[in-house]
């Protein structure tokens, strides 16, 4: 008998390339607001669920007794919404899904953000040292950095009071084969006019989210655990610091970057998961493009 997984905002981005790798290996319960045109995809029952009522996720996720459930249905960014709105959707959404799955016994891996250390401000912090790590303070600016960190907030304590693990996801900017939004920026820069750039030009690949995902699910730990998510290097293909420099003016006293590796840690990740980010754009970029079939 085959576990189950759950996953939310399955018709999105991240959440159908996850759907569409584990339905496989897992009896795939796919979360969405709406359903696709086509229900008819083996491995995967589609549910159509509005995350913010409370009644309708604990039904769906008790019901269906999943071993895992990976949360990434939230609003992903406050550009075509009101900061409280996102707000609102983002905490109440994450807040009723992971409570769920904490006492339908099963574990938790969900999306939180980069954005809570600061570095999207209006006029982008630049951090305090590098690489940037977990244990780096948060700086959340807008309502939807604020939920993220509500978000973890909640998956410490549905670990603290149910039986079960939760990996809290700090990913970068997700790219996808076939359409990086990444070149253009990359085509336009120069280090006369480099500017703030909010997360320090880093990005990662969504087959390196999705692996991250399986890692979670595969790898035992114990309580909840935060972990950065990004790709190997910048997207510029020059040196790290020296882009940082010339956008920032400055570099922190601690900084500790080689090359054109990424101005984050993933370190914790290799530790406590076994992780490490495999695509890098010089290779990805090019890639044919691919989807789910179902969206």
């Amino acid at each position: 008998m085959r576990d189950t997984v759950v996953v939310t905002g399955a018709l999105g981005g991240s959440g159908s390339w996850i759907v569409d790798e584990f339905r496989d290996e897992y009896d795939v319960v796919a979360i969405d607001r709406t359903l696709p045109e086509s229900l008819d995809v083996d491995g995967v029952s589609f549910q159509a669920v509005e995350l913010t009522d409370q009644g309708s996720i604990f039904e769906t996720i008790l019901d269906a007794d999943p071993a895992t459930v990976v949360h990434f249905g939230n609003i992903p960014h406050e550009e075509n919404h009101a900061g409280g709105d996102v707000y609102e959707n983002n905490v109440l959404s994450t807040f009723h899904t992971l409570e769920a799955a904490g006492r339908a016994g099963a574990d938790i891996v969900w999306a939180s953000s980069e954005t809570v250390y600061g570095t999207h401000w209006p006029e982008p912090e630049l951090p305090e040292s590098f690489p940037v790590t977990e244990e780096h303070p948060v700086k959340p600016w807008n309502g939807y950095e604020t939920s993220k960190l509500a978000g973890e907030a909640a998956a410490e304590r549905v670990t603290n009071a149910f039986d079960v693990s939760a990996v809290s996801i700090r990913s970068s900017w997700i790219q996808y084969p076939g359409r990086y939004e990444i070149t253009s920026i990359r085509e336009q820069f120069d280090f006369q006019n480099a500017g703030r750039f909010g997360n320090l030009w880093s990005y990662i690949d969504v087959r390196d989210v999705v692996s991250l995902v399986r890692k979670a699910i595969e790898e035992a730990i114990d309580g909840h655990e935060v972990v950065n998510a990004f790709g190997p290097d910048n997207f510029l293909g020059v040196e790290t610091a020296e882009a940082i420099e010339a956008g920032f003016g400055h570099l922190p006293d601690d900084c500790d970057l080689s090359g054109e590796e990424s101005a984050y840690s993933t370190t914790k990740a290799e530790s406590i998961l076994g992780w490490e980010p495999t695509h890098s754009w010089k290779s990805a970029e090019n890639d044919s493009p691919r989807r789910p079939s179902f969206v």
